[in-house]
C-alpha cells in the first residue's frame, strides 16, 4: 500500500515538474518573439491607426519611422505607398511599391497597389500586368479584379469589364463598390435590368454616403 501511495506521488510530482517545464519554456518562447519583434512594429502600428483616420501626411511620417529602424519591413513600404496613393504621389508610391515587392515578392497587396498607381500614370498595361499578378498571388483579392475592370470600363470593354466586377463580387459579395462599377458597365451596354439590380443591391449594402447617393442618382438615369 506504501509503494502504491509513494508511486502515486511520484507521478503526481512527476506532472507538475513536468507543467513546470511546459510553462517555462512558454516564457522563454515569448521573451524570444518579443526579443524578435521588428523594432519598426510599433511605428507600424500607428502609421495604421492614423490610416484608419484618414490623417495621410501622419501615416507616412509614421512609416517612414519604421523604415529607419527596420529597413527591411516591407509592410512599412507597403503602408506608405498605400498612404502616397492617398496623397496623390503616385511616384512615390510606385518606388514603395517596387522596394515592398523586392523585399516580399508574395505580397499581394504591393502589387494591387502599385497597379492603381501605374493606372494614375497612365500606364495600363503595366497596371493589368500588376493586377494579374496580385490575382496569381491571392485569388480571392476581390479588389484587384474590380481594379482591373475598371481599365476595361474606362477603355470601353465593357464585356471585359463586367466579367472582372461579377469576379469581385464572387470572392467579395460585401464590395460595395463592384455592384455600382457593374452597373455602370451594364448601363453603358443599355442593359438597364441588370444595371437596377446592382444599383439596388449597392444602395442596399452601401456605409458610404457618397456611393449611395452615387448609386441612387444613376439609378434615376436608367
Amino acid at each position: 500500500m506504501q509503494l502504491s501511495l509513494f508511486t502515486a506521488l511520484e507521478k503526481r510530482t512527476g506532472i507538475k515538474n513536468l507543467l513546470l517545464l511546459c510553462a517555462y519554456i512558454g516564457l522563454v518562447m515569448a521573451l524570444v518573439m518579443i526579443g524578435c519583434a521588428s523594432p519598426g512594429q510599433a511605428y507600424l502600428e500607428q502609421g495604421d491607426d492614423y490610416t484608419a483616420q484618414g490623417l495621410w501626411e501622419e501615416a507616412v511620417a509614421q512609416y517612414t519611422e519604421a523604415i529607419k529602424v527596420s529597413p527591411d519591413l516591407a509592410m512599412a513600404y507597403y503602408h506608405r505607398g498605400n498612404a502616397f496613393s492617398q496623397l496623390g504621389k503616385f511616384d512615390s508610391a510606385t518606388a514603395d511599391y517596387d522596394k515592398a515587392i523586392g523585399l516580399d515578392p508574395r505580397l499581394a497587396g504591393a502589387y494591387n497597389g502599385r497597379g492603381y498607381a501605374y493606372v494614375m500614370k497612365g500606364m495600363f498595361d503595366n497596371a493589368i500586368a500588376d493586377y494579374n499578378k496580385a490575382i496569381e498571388l491571392n485569388p480571392k483579392l476581390a479588389i484587384a479584379y474590380d481594379n482591373k475592370g475598371l481599365i476595361y470600363h474606362n477603355t470601353d470593354k465593357f464585356d471585359m469589364a463586367i466579367a472582372e466586377f461579377s469576379k469581385a463580387i464572387e470572392s467579395d459579395p460585401k464590395l460595395v463598390r463592384a455592384y455600382f462599377d457593374r452597373a455602370y458597365s451594364y448601363h453603358k451596354k443599355g442593359d438597364k435590368e441588370k444595371a437596377a439590380a446592382d444599383l439596388n443591391k449597392c444602395i442596399e449594402l452601401s456605409t458610404d454616403p457618397k456611393l449611395t447617393e452615387a448609386a441612387k442618382e444613376l439609378l434615376e438615369r436608367l
